[in-house]
């Protein structure tokens, strides 16, 4: 009898053995591998390709005019600074003992501070009212995702409307937060330029109270923003129907070369009393790509409000990443901050979105030197990073077996990628796949 027992004990184990076995194994066996990004998939492609005269103008990062990556004077001051400083004043003090300690849920105070100087203005009265909720985020795709968090827990019915096209990460970050899309028309192929009659009246047939993306200047990826006129009839309509507008301003600065400018539509929204959302990084325009440093604000009806909604914020940020770093805080509080680094920092940036202009007129003049049948007008008609080229993806599947350049398939050329050296390049294989169309 006992010998039974115990066989039958150690059948009965070996089968829970084997059964917990396959458990286990079976636990991720559904798991596809993710579909590759389509713009860091392009980067991975040129550097995988062997000619020598390769062209990637896919990076959505700033180059030289040698096709380098740059790092500011001023970033490289404020730097120096930082690593010298050994009592460094940053909203509590900063010893050498404490620098790496945490900062607050809401980030850093100065940083805070002074980025909401640059959109809103340094007079403006919603500051001085306190009227702002604002907290340091993960550059402007943890600002774009906190918001879209705190939209699903406080307005949990609603939905976001998002221009077509837009970045495309931004459908993954509304999806992701569980809030339902839904799209508005902005770009106009046939014209390669805003479609604001569709625009508008998706606006004024969207029901009353929608939330709204709005890209503040340089629009991703077709770099057409509307005219100062039609963003203040934007913001009329937006007035009229009650929408809430969330502005994502990646550019500021890097646009046009001029902050205040680059800042005008979310200024002419706060003129005609819009309670506003907006999500700021620099990323592109202090080159802090891999600092992640941002900011999420939102203007609201007074103090007491302000801080209600920055303790919601900070308890999103609570459980999603605990708190922001702190040394690109330090990097760009101690630039802000600085009047005599803020005007070199005013000189940079001003001098990457020079050379970015620049480079559009010589791309535009290469091609039209070659007899080109079709306009090239928009590339000079577009602002910022890129230029929305019109080509189809079989053209640039050409671009990219023949001739070795490299950009994502909806044609979009990253600016910051073309330089002196190759643009009568990038010109010619342009014209090449284009002269049939």
């Amino acid at each position: 009898m006992a010998l039974r027992t115990a066989i039958t004990r150690r059948i009965l184990s070996s089968s829970s053995a084997v059964h917990a076995t396959r458990s286990m194994s079976s636990w991720w066996k559904n798991v596809e591998p993710a579909p590759k990004d389509p713009i860091l998939g392009v980067t991975e492609a040129f550097l995988a390709d062997p000619n020598p005269d390769k062209v990637n103008v896919g990076v959505g990062a700033y180059r030289d005019d040698n096709g380098k990556p740059v790092v500011l004077d001023c970033v490289r001051e404020a730097e120096r600074r930082i690593a010298g400083n050994m009592n460094m004043c940053f909203d509590y003090c900063l010893t050498i003992s404490n620098f790496r300690e945490y900062l607050p849920m809401g980030g850093s105070n100065k940083m805070v501070e002074e980025t909401l100087k640059l959109a809103y203005g340094d007079d403006s009265d919603l500051i001085k009212d306190k009227r702002i909720a604002a907290v340091q985020a993960l550059s402007g795709t943890g600002a774009c995702r906190l918001f879209a968090d705190f939209q699903k827990r406080f307005s949990p019915d609603s939905q976001i409307y998002i221009p077509v096209p837009t970045w495309a990460n931004h459908h993954n970050i509304w999806r992701d937060a569980n809030v339902p899309q839904r799209t508005f028309h902005y770009y106009h192929p046939e014209s390669k330029g805003l479609d604001f009659a569709s625009l508008m009246d998706d606006v004024k047939n969207a029901p009353n109270g929608s939330f709204f993306l709005l890209h503040a200047c340089a629009h991703n990826p077709t770099g057409v923003d509307p005219t100062v006129e039609q963003w203040k009839e934007i913001s009329y309509q937006f007035k009229v129907k009650g929408h809430f507008a969330f502005f994502d301003m990646a550019y500021q600065g890097f646009a046009s070369g001029d902050p205040e400018r680059d800042a005008k539509s979310i200024r002419i929204f706060l003129e005609d009393g819009h309670l506003i959302g907006c999500s700021q990084s620099y990323a592109k325009n202090m080159g802090l790509y891999g600092q992640r440093v941002g900011c999420l604000s939102l203007v609201c009806e007074d103090e007491k409000q302000a801080v209600a909604v920055k303790s919601q914020l900070q308890q999103l940020a609570r459980p999603m990443y605990s708190n922001p770093p702190v040394h690109g805080a330090l990097i760009v509080s101690t630039i802000l901050g600085d009047p005599e680094l803020k005007q070199l920092w005013l000189k940079e940036v001003k001098g990457m979105a020079d050379r970015i202009i620049g480079m559009r007129s010589a791309l535009k003049e290469n091609i039209e030197k070659l007899g080109s049948p079709l306009s090239w007008e928009h590339i000079t008609k577009q602002i910022g990073m890129f230029c929305y080229s019109g080509m189809t993806p079989e053209q640039v599947d050409r671009l990219t077996n023949e001739y070795h350049i490299y950009m994502t398939r909806n044609g979009r050329i990253s600016m910051a990628g073309v330089t002196t050296g190759n643009v009568e390049y990038l010109a010619k294989a342009i014209h090449e796949v284009t002269k049939g169309a």
